[in-house]
């Protein structure tokens, strides 16, 4: 069945659908990575966004197991990719991209000229669209709803028992940051983003701010929970919208960007440092002032653009990129060592 892949300037691509046939909007944006669709599927970053994956074969290894996923769902509102194999063949797939894409209710086109629609992405900035079939809707922004509300734990979760506790507020986080917690023998409580620990009496010796979608002014639970967190000098490590959170805790100006990182080739330089590290990243918003009390750590070799933050004195620090990877490279794993040790 075909289907167009309507921009909100007008522009129209008529593709062939091998999801399912359901009308949706979203903002349209661009990931660079080859391979990780089932992660970035699954990433609860992209809730609400119609993904165009710029790699030209997606779908030939399936779809893995459920407890490989970084959500328990499907998060993007639909997909766009240049050419879809519907044969997979891998040894860990358990059905075809297509098949999964149906069973979830998520719309996919095959539209041939994908690098004219990433050429525009990139020069025009990420824009609004809609996916329509036979049911006609009207464009619809995403920033404009509190995302980490919609996939972030309704009540609180604990993982592990180790003997250090740390507290993880879930603005949509991606299930291999909490693997890479349990590797490091920690006990960790995951907990709504508007959660505050201290009026529940949670004791912890640490806490991570996770990724998650969209707008990080849009949580300002989570912002002054993180303002009392950082007031009392406890360990804090904050990963993608925990970066921008903590950058705004603590004082600091968050931006929409042009078009974002996505992908899993960014590159990022240690700043003082010739050190070089390859990223996963997905993101529209960036840290534009960097709090009082706190240098930039990092930094976008292809833009400029801030890639964490850490005081000067205190154990609190942030980046904009994912140390925990899945998929994509492992350069940065030895961030969460940095934060054990600071509890």
């Amino acid at each position: 069945m075909q289907a167009k892949l309507i921009l909100k300037d007008g522009t129209e691509y008529i593709g062939e659908s091998f999801g399912a046939n359901v009308s949706k909007p979203g903002e349209v944006v661009f990931a660079t990575g080859m391979v990780g669709y089932p992660e970035s599927l699954t990433d609860p970053s992209y809730r609400g966004q119609i993904l165009v994956l710029s790699y030209p074969l997606i779908g030939n290894y399936g779809v893995p197991d459920k407890k490989t996923w970084e959500s328990g769902k499907i998060q993007v509102a639909g997909l766009v990719v240049s050419g879809y194999i519907d044969t997979p063949s891998h040894h860990a797939s358990k059905m075809s991209l297509g098949q999964w894409l149906k069973q979830e209710k998520v719309p996919a086109l095959e539209i041939k000229d994908t690098r004219e629609l990433v050429l525009r992405i990139r020069e025009k900035g990420a824009i609004l669209g809609k996916m329509e079939f036979d049911r006609k809707v009207d464009f619809l922004d995403p920033n404009l709803r509190n995302l980490a509300a919609e996939v972030c734990v309704k009540k609180p979760k604990i993982f592990g028992a180790g003997k250090k506790t740390v507290i993880l507020l879930d603005c949509g986080v991606k299930q291999n940051i909490i693997r890479e917690l349990l590797k490091r023998k920690v006990k960790v409580v995951v907990v709504p983003w508007d959660f505050d620990p201290f009026v529940k009496k949670i004791k912890f010796h640490g806490a991570l701010i996770s990724n998650g979608p969209g707008n990080p002014k849009m949580c300002g639970p989570t912002i002054e929970t993180v303002k009392k967190i950082i007031g009392k000098k406890i360990p804090t490590f904050g990963i993608c919208l925990g970066n921008q959170i903590l950058a705004l805790s603590a004082g600091g100006d968050t931006a929409k960007m042009k078009f974002g990182h996505r992908g899993q080739n960014q590159p990022v330089q240690l700043i003082g440092t010739k050190k070089c590290f390859l990223t996963t990243q997905n993101h529209g918003f960036e840290v534009k002032k960097v709090p009082a009390g706190f240098r930039p750590w990092f930094v976008n070799l292809n833009d400029g653009t801030n890639e964490g933050i850490i005081h000067k004195s205190l154990p609190l620090f942030s980046v904009q990129f994912h140390p925990e990877a899945c998929p994509g490279p492992t350069d940065t794993a030895w961030l969460f060592d940095k934060f054990i040790d600071k509890l």
